[in-house]
């Protein structure tokens, strides 16, 4: 067993975590593949699509709260296990019932977000952040969060796959397979005993004191609002990278490309960032990475497009992809403790989410509207420039009550 692994409980929870978010995130990961499938078969436009998707992505972080505190109350394997049975009525309810109109928007948007509230991010890496101590937690939150990216490089292969063999109905069936076996391996996701030593002042203080300590501390603040542009950022390249790539004349396989490339670098991302996590300050890490992400989208967007340019971008933007969230949810954990981490953690979360929604609704808008993603792609930019700046007043120091919670 790894040295930073502190017993058999906390690597049966990590491991459960990274199959439940690989299951989860790569089957998100494959929706922005479905918009032309969607556009010939259910004549649905790009606002349509983009409005599912951004509808998802509030609902999922409406609900990553709430999933949050049941899991910090009850353990996180019944909130994650509840999650894949929704997912997996709206995967359902996607390909075998009315999915036209609201229907449509129901299924794939408020179904699936209401189950990625529980099995995508906030909740397993929180849940495994809890087995660790604040030297080791990043490497472990790292880890599952790397899981993701395998999720990432797999499925959009497959999802291409299938789509262009046996029809979107045919793999939205085989999608239930997945989000069954995420189902089992949530079973084991164990919640962590915290000794009451351990919480001389924390014991008593409930959900509400916690959320109001959270929110008078200016550096769990300036965390929110710099997550909703990671939120912003990933949803506008997941969900219209396809349509992008295809309007510039590189339809086919472009957008796969990138989205499996954004997917394999992102595990080569995020183990480094959790190490990197270990040695250096986090939020001078997560000033770095909104930087580079603005660079990187510079030269996507202003150069010509090409194969090359399409492997560069998946790439290097896979490189920061789900980088942010082992510091983001390590500083979380380093202020307040890990009592209430999935619930303090889901709150930032829903501020990445709305930022997702924002991402996913503005690109379909704008290049319905104009012609372009190009406003999109701009306001991007922007809020990469935001988020550098914003990351770095934040006191890291632990708040003397939440020192004793860990």
């Amino acid at each position: 067993m790894p040295k930073f692994i502190p017993n058999k409980i906390a690597l049966i929870t990590m491991l459960a975590a990274c199959v439940a978010i690989l299951v989860s995130m790569g089957l998100r990961q494959t929706f922005g593949l479905f918009f032309s499938v969607f556009e010939e078969g259910l004549n649905s436009t790009r606002t349509e699509f983009g409005l599912a998707i951004g509808i998802q992505m509030l609902f999922w972080g409406m609900f990553a709260p709430i999933f949050g505190l049941l899991a910090d109350k009850f353990g996180g394997s019944k909130s994650v296990f509840i999650g894949f049975v929704i997912f997996g009525l709206g995967i359902y309810m996607l390909y075998s019932g009315p999915n036209t109109g609201i229907y449509f928007q129901i299924s794939l948007g408020v179904l699936v977000g209401i189950a990625l509230g529980a099995t995508a991010m906030s909740v397993p890496v929180s849940e495994v952040g809890k087995h660790f101590s604040n030297e080791q937690r990043t490497i472990a939150t790292g880890i599952v969060t790397a899981a993701a990216s395998v999720g990432y490089f797999v499925a959009p292969l497959f999802t291409k796959y299938t789509l262009g063999t046996v029809g979107w109905e045919q793999t939205l069936k085989y999608f239930l397979y997945f989000i069954l076996f995420g189902g089992i391996a949530s079973l084991f996701i164990i919640p962590k005993k915290i000794e009451s030593n351990s919480q001389i002042k924390a014991k008593n203080q409930n959900f509400t004191e916690a959320l109001a300590e959270a929110f008078t501390h200016k550096g769990y603040v300036l965390l929110v609002l710099g997550f909703f542009v990671c939120g912003f950022q990933i949803t506008l390249v997941g969900t219209h990278v396809p349509g992008y790539m295809q309007d510039r004349g590189l339809g086919g396989w472009s957008a796969t490309i990138i989205l499996s490339l954004i997917g394999l670098f992102n595990i080569v991302g995020t183990l480094g960032i959790g190490y990197l996590g270990t040695k250096y300050s986090k939020k001078k890490l997560l000033s770095a990475l909104y930087f580079l992400r603005a660079v990187i989208i510079c030269i996507f967007i202003f150069s010509p497009p090409s194969i090359y340019m399409a492997i560069f971008f998946g790439c290097t933007f896979g490189m920061l992809w789900l980088s942010t969230i082992p510091p983001t949810n390590g500083i979380v954990a380093q202020i307040f403790g890990t009592k209430y981490l999935s619930l303090l953690f889901g709150i930032v979360f829903l501020s990445h989410q709305l930022g997702a929604f924002a991402g996913a609704y503005l690109g379909g808008y704008y290049f319905d509207v104009y012609g372009s993603y190009d406003y999109a792609w701009y306001i991007a930019i922007a809020l990469s420039i935001f988020a550098t700046l914003v990351h770095l007043p934040i006191d890291e120091k632990p708040i003397e009550r939440a020192e004793q919670t860990i």
